[in-house]
């Protein structure tokens, strides 16, 4: 161990990275969102990518600005060429290139775009039986056109009938933790198989609201039960990464909504459950955070919380894209003001390269 100054902030580092700069190890938190259907040297993006040390990126069919043309994805040819571009930017060519590729009503690669595009929701994989064969076809398909993380399964568990954004669009495999943790096992076997790294979603659980957090706050404290837990706790060993929800839940932290709160990550999600792996917010520009904080305050909240990779989608609304140096340049400034941690950042980095160690 070693200790390095940094904008006038003394603190302990480990050797294997003391000569990366603090805003690569803040660039290394970050998945943003970008409207490209390419990535060739000089695009804003690819220097993003190389000056920022940027950690990963979500593609998106829909285009929010103008819906005549794709945002990131309009065939198999264009998506697997920009994913070579995407890795071509980065340092170590480890960049992490995401989707949401769940199946049903969620899946980014459709079949107008030369894709499979017919992969059934997860409350329909259960009723046929073709878990196996129907998840190892759908990371072939990612793997061949050079994604690498996808942000599934759903462990939700589908306890509310009223729930429009789980239970409505059948994204749940079903209401028993063993049941969904057999299922969502089976998905992230196959996804490893193709080196796809997965993300357990929605902690601490999404299916009982009733409530969307893409619009606004959603308050889960008189619905949320703590059967919900249990799959994370089954698939601790498993699981590459977990992704935290916005629903609040006040018995939970009083204060916060999960994706915010210390209480339910470090307390609970490490601590309690014991998951030690790398833990990434939902879209911090959905309404349930960006109605009720400033950018400022959601990355020194969501960062002290112990989320170690932060997603801005700049999906949701046109009006608000929020930019890598941007982000980087407030969390600098958080840890110029002694309100986030040089050491805080250097445990997500570390969490985040291991996580990258399991790509092929």
């Amino acid at each position: 161990m070693i200790r390095r100054i940094v904008l006038g902030a003394v603190f302990t580092v480990s050797v294997v990275s003391a000569g990366v700069p603090l805003e690569q190890k803040i660039g290394q938190m970050l998945m943003v969102g970008f409207h490209g259907t390419s990535a060739k040297p000089g695009s804003q993006i690819c220097n993003d990518i190389r000056q920022y040390n940027l950690g990963a990126v979500i593609l998106f069919d829909y285009n929010p600005v103008d819906k005549t043309k794709p945002k990131n994805i309009a065939s198999k040819a264009q998506v697997a060429k920009l994913t070579k571009e995407l890795k071509a930017c980065s340092r170590d060519g480890k960049l992490l290139i995401a989707v949401d590729q769940e199946g049903g009503r969620v899946q980014r690669l459709k079949s107008k775009y030369g894709f499979y595009g017919k992969f059934p929701k997860a409350a329909d994989v259960v009723k046929s039986g073709n878990m196996k064969q129907t998840y190892e076809k759908m990371a072939q398909e990612l793997r061949s056109v050079g994604i690498n993380y996808d942000l599934a399964p759903v462990v939700d568990l589908d306890i509310n009938p009223k729930n429009h954004v789980i239970h409505g669009l059948g994204r749940s495999f079903c209401k028993a933790p063993k049941t969904v943790q057999k299922y969502a096992s089976i998905f992230i076997d196959a996804m490893h198989l193709y080196g796809v790294l997965t993300s357990l979603k929605h902690f601490p659980g999404h299916g009982s609201s009733v409530g969307d957090t893409h619009k606004g706050f959603v308050d889960v404290t008189n619905l949320w039960k703590p059967v919900e837990l249990e799959p994370y706790k089954l698939l601790k060993m498993k699981a590459d990464t977990v992704m935290v929800a916005h629903v609040f839940n006040q018995k939970l932290d009083p204060d916060y909504p999960a994706t915010l709160s210390k209480k339910t990550i470090e307390g609970l999600l490490r601590k309690k459950i014991g998951f030690q792996g790398v833990v990434i917010t939902d879209d911090l520009q959905m309404g349930a955070i960006s109605k009720k904080y400033s950018l400022k305050k959601t990355l020194e909240l969501a960062i002290n919380a112990g989320d170690d990779m932060l997603l801005f989608g700049n999906q949701l609304d046109p009006r608000k894209v929020v930019s890598t140096k941007k982000l980087v340049e407030t969390i600098i400034t958080l840890v110029k003001e002694g309100k986030v941690s040089p050491e805080r950042i250097e445990h997500a980095y570390r969490r985040i390269e291991k996580l990258k160690v399991r790509l092929p």
